[in-house]
């Protein structure tokens, strides 16, 4: 029976707002509690019941992803998913939004991010071994998304720099949607020998539950509830629920549980993300089939005169909760003294499934921990689906400037130039494992201990998505795939973030709806299995609206690191071709973009079978050693992959296309010149390879039912498809460096 008494008076419309519940939410709590929950409950429940929390409006829409696989050694559910990729050895990885803090505070927010996906995988037991991130903001040539993008990658580059954790990959988009709304993912990928895999998952009541590394602040606190609204003209206040991070301290917490990883005396690790001390211990208790109770009189704070709200609620950083034995308390805390961090014992695991708070010897919380962490009311539609206006039309747009213009227009485009800005930012070596190094289609990353390797990269574009959400999210796979693939790595599993307006909305809802199906289409077609994510919506003003943004973070295993594949071209007079078809659609491209400034066309198409078939054949070439490179054909078509593949390289290339600008019949339309070089058509690679591969090529190609167009040949100083486009490497250089650079 609870110990708190009932007559609570009911909140107003403002302290409910206050802490993201409705009015009809709370309602429903007071009914399966049987009474009002008083100050410090009424806070716990809004922020496990916050939709950054309870993932109130998705939960039962992600049930259609493909979660399991004979590699699937943890799917959805725990700090992060893990999958076996062989020597005995796991892959744990994640990706988490940090969006709201970021818009606020860009630099502290992107690395508090960063900081909490770090303590996602180590939990687990994982040595973090890279970083990437998917970042999204308004016009680069604004003042303030300028400042935005500069505090953000800043915040990312410092907190990993100074961890130690190489950040080796990510992508960057620039859109009027993100004008008041920027998005900042940031992924963590590690590795643990699986024998020493850590889940989250209190047992054993009496067993003791210590809060380990820095002291309690007031900082952070509604942190869940703020991801879970819409920004406002008021949004600005809101800037103390922006947590303070500290990556040296953070560092040594990583070690000190990494040392005690899979030790026996553990009995679990959860880290303190959002919802602070509530919700890391609820969860905790709740995989575990128990109960819990806190007494905040024992938690060590930084400030004085907090309360049990403030102490509960605050998401202070640098913090972890491991469960462990009484007679075990003694030596866990040596560990932790031994690499300078405090531990209290700041409660024990119970029989009972209840979630208390105690101040000393009073009780100011009692709440059954079904209500608390499965409680809240599941959103459904909030109306029918609604009817889409989509131009069925199948246009081969002309470009408005002539072809070499508008190659190095796209090359100095903000969305497709060189991110060398960013990665400079990054220590991106640190750890001595990266192997193929940011900027290309994946990074790759040795496995300590093995000759296997990890490629991995993030991906997803808004502008398919916003057009046709099904379609696009699986294209969000199927490119992230395809870039795993391009370095001879199997894809093995991925995580995503969904990134979306306000779930309320209607429209917002079936978007939602729709990409997390089309996600589940291309997982079902290529294999992979959903092994972790991160939902986030509200990201809106009174204003705007994100487009919907689905990211996807994809892991692939190499038997053999040393066997790589890479996307710059590797040697004079080798040949090159693409594998796929040739031609792509300009709606909807980043040419159509630049040239016509209005998005609102055709998504591309996506046939899922050819995709499988394209990627088997070229992850198949490059285990058999027929390829010297392999590059994803995505944004900018075939014109751009190969203008980066002749500037990565330094060699350039001539093509023949010109025969295709020309067909009999008068048959032009489908053939023009500007589609075959900057349409962004799917399930395309551009490939390398020695003159001799060719005939083991064509029938591997032939076994696969893939098209296989040979272009030309590698060398000389220019990028050039004869009679169409002729410009210097050089040229092409320069307009690619340009891209992220201040205008004069």
């Amino acid at each position: 029976m609870s110990v708190i008494s009932a007559g609570a008076a009911p909140p107003t419309d403002a302290a409910l707002a206050e802490v993201a519940l409705s009015r009809a939410e709370y309602e429903a709590a007071a009914r399966l509690l049987g009474r009002e929950p008083n100050h410090v409950e009424l806070g716990i429940l809004g922020a496990l019941w916050s939709e950054h929390c309870s993932y109130k409006t998705s939960k039962p829409l992600l049930r259609a992803l493909p979660t399991t696989g004979a590699a699937v050694l943890q799917g959805p559910g725990e700090n992060a998913g893990a999958v076996d990729v062989g020597d005995g050895f796991a892959c744990v990885f994640k990706i988490e939004s940090h969006n709201h803090p970021s818009a606020i505070e860009p630099y502290q927010g992107a690395a508090t991010g960063v900081g909490g996906i770090l303590r996602d995988i180590f939990t687990m037991g994982a040595r973090p071994v890279a970083l990437l991130d998917s970042l999204r903001f308004g016009p680069l040539e604004e003042p303030r998304q300028r400042h935005l993008f500069e505090g953000v990658v800043a915040g990312i580059g410092g907190y990993g720099n100074c961890i130690g954790v190489p950040t080796v990959g990510g992508e960057l988009y620039f859109d009027e949607s993100y004008r008041e709304n920027c998005i900042v993912n940031a992924m963590c990928v590690g590795v643990v020998p699986s024998e020493r895999l850590t889940r989250a998952s209190a047992r054993g009541p009496g067993n003791a539950v210590l809060l380990v590394g820095a002291d309690t602040g007031r900082d952070g606190i509604h942190g869940a509830s703020f991801a879970s609204v819409q920004f406002d003209d008021s949004s600005e206040e809101r800037r103390p629920a922006v947590q303070v991070g500290n990556p040296f301290l953070e560092k040594c917490l990583m070690e000190a549980c990494l040392e005690l990883a899979g030790d026996p005396r553990i009995v679990a690790m959860q880290d303190l993300g959002a919802a602070g001390l509530c919700g890391s211990a609820a969860e905790l208790a709740h995989r575990g089939g128990v109960g819990v109770e806190i007494d905040v009189a024992r938690v060590a704070r930084r400030e004085q005169g907090m309360t049990p709200y403030e102490v509960m609620l605050s998401e202070s950083q640098e913090r972890m909760l491991v469960v462990v034995r009484p007679q075990d308390v003694d030596a866990v805390q040596q560990v932790f003294e031994r690499w300078d961090l405090h531990s209290d014992v700041v409660g024990r695991v119970v029989a009972e499934q209840r979630f208390v708070v105690r101040d000393g010897g009073a009780a100011v919380c009692d709440l059954p921990l079904d209500v608390l962490v499965d409680g809240v009311p599941q959103r459904t539609a909030p109306g029918p689906r609604p009817e889409r206006a989509m131009t069925l039309e199948h246009r081969m747009w002309a470009s408005p400037w002539p072809m070499e213009e508008t190659l190095l227009r796209l090359l100095r485009s903000p969305n497709l130039g060189s991110r060398r800005a960013v990665f400079r930012t990054y220590d991106h070596q640190v750890g001595d494992a990266t192997v193929v190094r940011p900027g290309g289609d994946a990074a790759v990353v040795r496995i300590p201990g093995s000759v296997r390797g990890l490629a991995m990269c993030t991906d997803g574009n808004a502008r398919y998505t916003s057009l046709a959400p099904r379609r696009g999210a699986a294209i969000a796979v199927c490119e992230a795939a395809r870039n795993v693939v391009a370095t001879g790595a199997r894809p093995v599993a991925l995580t995503n973030c969904l990134n979306f307006g306000n779930p309320e909305v209607n429209d917002v809802y079936w978007d939602l709806h729709d990409a997390i199906a089309g996600i589940a289409d291309a997982c079902t077609a290529l294999g992979v299995p959903v092994v972790s994510g991160n939902v986030s919506l509200y990201n809106e003003s009174e204003r705007s609206r994100i487009a919907p943004t689905v990211v996807i973070g994809m892991v692939g295993v190499i038997d053999d690191v040393a066997r790589h594949c890479a996307a710059a071209f590797a040697s004079e007079g080798d040949e090159i071709a693409v594998a796929g078809p040739l031609a792509g659609r300009l709606d909807a491209s980043e040419l159509q973009r630049l040239g016509f400034g209005v998005n609102a066309k055709v998504a591309p198409d996506l046939d899922l079978d050819l995709e499988r078939r394209v990627q088997s054949f070229v992850g198949e070439a490059i285990a058999a050693g027929l390829l010297h490179s392999a590059h994803d054909l995505a944004e900018g078509g075939l014109g751009v992959a190969a203008a980066e593949c002749a500037i990565w390289s330094g060699l350039g290339l001539r093509a023949e296309i010109a025969e295709l600008t020309h067909p009999p019949d008068g048959e032009r339309a489908p053939f023009e010149a500007a589609g075959i070089l900057f349409g962004e058509g799917q399930s395309r690679f551009l490939i390398s390879y020695a003159r001799e591969a060719l005939v083991q090529l064509q029938d591997l190609a032939a076994r696969h039912s893939v098209p296989l167009r040979a272009l030309g040949t590698v060398g000389g100083s220019r990028i050039t498809f004869s009679g169409v486009l002729d410009v210097s490497l050089e040229a092409a250089r320069d307009a690619y460096e340009e891209a992220l650079q201040p205008s004069a």
